[in-house]
């Protein structure tokens, strides 16, 4: 078994905000709202803590507010305590250092944390997919095999036409990683990064400083593309159910299939909960003419129309006569008396004006922005 301070996780909460631009203008992608009422940035960070590891870094960029909001001390993760902890590092690591642009400057940037900590290992992990995994298997293969970086992958279906970032892997029958592509032109089956990773200590400030001395920036151009055959990359098959946000209509998917009831059973296990934080609103209020069919609905909501196929965040308010349908609506939407609303993602404090019909597709839905008045 691994002892609980021998791992150290890093999270970068900025690293794929281009993939999804619309939800990150005004914010990072580890706090995009997900499922009702949870944020990108739970699932890594809730991962990590019931795969026992205690002190998680988290490497901020840019419009990070909302992010500091969220997580705040760490509380609702457990991770306030005196030892290891929550610790939020800003983007100018030392004097000079412009905004990094790549995981390895970031990790430059963030070196001194990273240094300071008694941890063997360290877990790297994004903000962009929604999975529940359990590391500690996965950092137990990485010490078996001698590995000097550990990838996990899920296999799954890649269309390079959908599907904005990928990482893909080829391995040889060992598991060993023999060939790397970025974004590659395919589609099919295939082994599909999850942008997270495992490595020494040693190993990491090695090829952190070997980099930026060639000032090499991109961990998965100069690392894991340039190096497969010099280091010994391992690949570590995770084989439960996951989703990567890497477009608008991939977030939208990706929320939608949280309507499936067994699709949630594999996502919010209770052996391995994920947590977020706590807010102490109302339960949700029923009017008597409100019709409900097959919809996520958080606490806080006022429903007097009809819901169907949606996904509703806290404090939502849906008016009289209103149908709302296949429609994911943000904290704090309003949409007035009168209203039909089909395939539209609202973003935080939108207002919906009485009568307003406003209808997306499937696979084109209708995006309105923060605190828009329709």
């Amino acid at each position: 078994m691994i002892a609980s301070n021998s791992v150290l996780g890093i999270i970068f909460a900025n690293m794929h905000d281009s993939t999804v631009s619309d939800l990150t203008k005004q914010r990072t992608m580890g706090s995009v709202l997900f499922g009702g009422r949870y944020r990108m940035i739970d699932f890594p960070l809730s991962n990590m803590v019931n795969s026992g590891i205690h002190e998680v870094g988290v490497i901020t960029k840019a419009n990070y507010q909302s992010l500091l909001d969220h997580v705040g001390s760490g509380r609702e993760w457990d991770l306030s305590g005196k030892k290891g902890g929550l610790h939020l590092l800003p983007p100018f690591g030392h004097v000079g250092s412009g905004i990094y642009r790549g995981r390895i400057e970031a990790l430059d940037g963030a070196w001194n944390f990273i240094e300071h900590s008694q941890a063997e290992y360290v877990l790297l992990s994004d903000c962009d997919t929604v999975t529940t995994i359990d590391y500690r298997p996965a950092i137990e293969s990485h010490i078996e095999s001698n590995a000097d970086i550990t990838a996990i992958y899920s296999k799954g279906f890649y269309n390079s036409a959908k599907n904005q970032s990928a990482t893909v892997f080829g391995m040889d029958e060992t598991g060993r990683v023999n060939d790397v592509m970025i974004n590659p032109q395919m589609i099919g089956e295939c082994n599909i990064g999850l942008n997270m990773f495992i490595m020494s200590k040693p190993f990491l400030k090695k090829i952190v400083k070997e980099a930026m001395s060639r000032s090499l920036y991109s961990f998965r151009r100069n690392i894991l593309q340039g190096k497969k055959d010099e280091f010994k990359i391992m690949g570590y098959e995770h084989t439960g159910y996951y989703s990567k946000i890497d477009s608008l209509n991939s977030y939208y998917e990706s929320n939608m299939a949280l309507l499936d009831t067994e699709i949630r059973k594999k996502l919010f296990k209770q052996s391995a909960p994920i947590y977020t934080k706590v807010r102490d609103n109302g339960p949700v209020k029923y009017g008597l003419e409100s019709k409900i069919n097959n919809s996520l609905i958080a606490d806080g909501c006022i429903i007097e129309g009809t819901v169907e196929n949606c996904v509703l965040f806290r404090g939502v308010k849906v008016g009289k006569n209103t149908v709302v349908k296949n429609c994911i609506l943000m904290q704090n939407t309003i949409v007035e008396d009168d209203c039909n609303l089909n395939y539209v993602i609202t973003d935080k404090n939108v207002q919906v004006g009485k009568g307003r019909v406003i209808t997306g597709s499937e696979t084109y839905p209708l995006f309105i922005g923060k605190n828009a008045t329709i």
